[in-house]
C-alpha cells in the first residue's frame, strides 16, 4: 500500500490531513518536526511527502533538501499559511512537486497527492539548486498572493534554472519585465549581465542596429563601429519586450540567433558567436499576428517553448488591498509623506476600478493620490478623476460590501510587508467596516448610527 508522510507542527492540521487523505489504498504517516520527518523518510520509505514551510526545528525547505538527499526521486508537496513570493519560487526552483496555500482545499490536495503517487517511482525530477536564498531580489517587488500569481511564481521557479527561451504574455502594466528579471535572478546566468530592450520604443530602422550592432559606413550616419546588445550581453540574459512590434527582417535575424547563437553586425561579413538567453514578452496575440502574416511562424514556434501568461489586475482583484499597502509604503518613503490609511470609500473605488493599465496604472494612481493628500488619510478626492465616479453615479456600483473584509488575509498581507503597526492598521480597517455597515443600515443617519455603536 502506498504511504504518504505529512510533516507539520500543528496537531489539528496533522489530524485533518490524516483523516481526509487516509483510505483503503493509502496509508498516511505524520511527523511534527523536520528531524522527525527526515527520520521517518529513512525508516518508513514513504512514496510522497507533504511538508509545511514553518517547522519548529528547521525550515520546511531545509527539511525538503534533506529528504531529497535521501531519495531524490521522492515527490515533495510544500504547504504554507504564509503566501510569500520568495518561498513559492524557491520551493519550485528546488524541485518541489507542488506548492499549496493553507487553508488547503482538500479536493485539490487529493488530486495533487494522486499525481505525486503516480510519479513517485520516476527517476527524473527537477534539479535541486542549493544556493542561498537572496535577501533582495526582483521577486520582492512582485506583489500578489492570488491563486493566479501563485501559478506565476511556480512557473518562474520551474523555468529559471533551465537555460531555455521564455515568452511572457500579458497586458500592458502586468509586470512582464519584473517577471523577466526574476527569471534571470534565479537562473544560472545571474552573475552575467541583464539587459531590457523595448522593441516598440526604438524606431524600426534602428532596432536591428541596436540589437546586432553595425560597422562603420553601414548606412548614412554610421560614422563608427557600434557593438550591439546581443554582443554586449554575451554570457547573460536579454529581455525583448514587445517583440510583436519587431519587423520581419529583424525577426529573421533573431530567429537565427536563437537557433545558432550567431549573427553578423549590420554591414559586416564576419560572423560573431555569442552566448545569450532570450526572454521575450508581448501584449499582443502572436497567434493572430502569425495568421495575418505580421509575425514569423518559425520564430513564434521557437519562442513558444515555454510561455508564461500573466493575469490582468481584473483577474486578481484580491491582490488590490495588498498592492495598495505596498505602494503606500513605497511612495511615503519616496515623497516624504505620512499617509497611514485609506478611507473605505477610496478603497472601494480602487478595488472596483477596471484598471485597463493594470498594476502600472494602480501604481500611478496611488502616487497621484499621495501627492494630493494633505494629511494621514487618503480620501476619494485625492484619487485621479478617472478613478472617481461621474456626478450622480453611485460611489461604488457593483462593489462588494465593506463587511467582506477578511481580517486574517489582511493581517497576513501586512505581515508579508513587515508592517510594524499591524494592530493599529487592522483595528482601523475593522472600525471602518463596522462604521460603514452601520451607516448603510441606518441609511446615513449619524445619530442612529452613534446610538447603535454606543458612542
Amino acid at each position: 500500500m502506498p504511504r504518504l508522510l505529512v510533516i507539520d507542527d500543528e496537531p489539528n492540521v496533522l489530524y485533518s490531513l490524516q483523516k481526509s487523505l487516509t483510505s483503503s489504498t493509502l496509508e498516511v504517516l505524520t511527523a511534527k518536526t523536520g528531524k522527525e520527518g527526515v527520520d521517518r523518510v529513512v525508516d518508513s520509505l514513504p512514496d510522497a511527502v507533504i511538508v509545511d514551510v514553518r517547522l519548529p526545528d528547521m525550515s520546511g525547505l531545509d527539511a525538503y533538501d534533506r529528504i531529497r538527499q535521501i531519495d531524490p526521486r521522492l515527490p515533495v508537496i510544500v504547504i504554507t499559511a504564509f503566501a510569500k513570493t520568495e518561498t513559492a519560487i524557491e520551493a519550485m526552483r528546488r524541485g518541489a512537486f507542488e506548492y499549496l496555500l493553507k487553508p488547503v482545499d482538500f479536493r485539490r490536495l487529493r488530486e495533487v497527492v494522486a499525481k505525486a503517487l503516480e510519479v513517485s517511482h520516476l527517476s527524473h525530477v527537477p534539479a535541486v539548486i542549493s544556493e542561498e536564498e537572496p535577501t533582495d531580489s526582483p521577486a520582492d517587488r512582485i506583489v500578489g498572493n492570488a491563486p493566479a500569481m501563485q501559478e506565476v511564481y511556480k512557473a518562474i521557479g520551474r523555468v529559471a534554472p533551465q537555460d531555455v527561451t521564455v515568452l511572457i504574455v500579458g497586458e500592458s502594466g502586468t509586470g512582464k519585465e519584473l517577471v523577466a528579471r526574476s527569471i534571470y535572478h534565479y537562473s544560472r546566468r545571474s552573475q552575467g549581465p541583464f539587459l531590457a530592450i523595448n522593441c516598440a520604443a526604438i524606431p524600426e530602422n534602428l532596432l536591428e542596429s541596436e540589437l546586432f550592432g553595425h560597422e562603420r559606413g553601414a548606412f548614412t550616419g554610421a560614422d563608427q563601429r557600434r557593438i550591439g546588445k546581443f554582443e554586449q550581453v554575451s554570457g547573460g540574459t536579454i529581455f525583448l519586450d514587445e517583440i510583436g512590434d519587431m519587423s520581419s527582417a529583424t525577426q529573421a535575424k533573431v530567429l537565427r540567433l536563437l537557433q545558432e547563437q550567431r549573427f553578423e553586425r549590420v554591414g559586416a561579413n564576419d560572423t560573431i558567436q555569442t552566448d545569450v538567453r532570450v526572454i521575450a514578452a508581448t501584449n499582443k496575440n502572436l497567434t493572430d499576428l502569425v495568421e495575418q502574416g505580421r509575425f514569423r511562424q518559425d520564430l513564434f514556434y521557437r519562442l513558444n517553448g515555454f510561455t508564461l501568461t500573466l493575469p490582468s489586475l481584473r483577474e486578481r482583484r484580491d491582490d488590490i488591498p495588498l498592492l495598495i499597502e505596498h505602494f503606500l509604503r513605497l511612495f511615503n518613503r519616496e515623497l516624504g509623506k505620512n499617509v497611514r490609511s485609506v478611507t473605505a470609500d477610496a478603497r472601494r473605488l480602487l478595488e472596483t476600478h477596471d484598471w485597463p493599465g493594470n498594476v502600472r496604472e494602480l501604481q500611478s494612481a496611488l502616487k497621484f493620490a499621495l501627492l494630493h493628500a494633505t494629511g494621514e488619510v487618503l480620501t476619494p478626492d485625492c484619487l485621479p478623476e478617472v478613478c472617481r465616479p461621474a456626478a450622480g453615479e453611485s460611489a461604488a456600483p457593483g462593489a462588494a460590501p465593506p463587511g467582506a473584509l477578511d481580517v486574517g488575509r489582511y493581517t497576513r498581507q501586512l505581515l508579508e510587508l513587515n508592517e510594524p503597526h499591524i494592530y493599529r492598521l487592522v483595528s482601523a480597517a475593522v472600525d471602518r467596516v463596522v462604521l460603514d455597515e452601520v451607516l448603510r443600515h441606518v441609511k446615513g443617519n449619524q445619530l442612529q448610527a452613534a446610538e447603535l455603536l454606543g458612542i
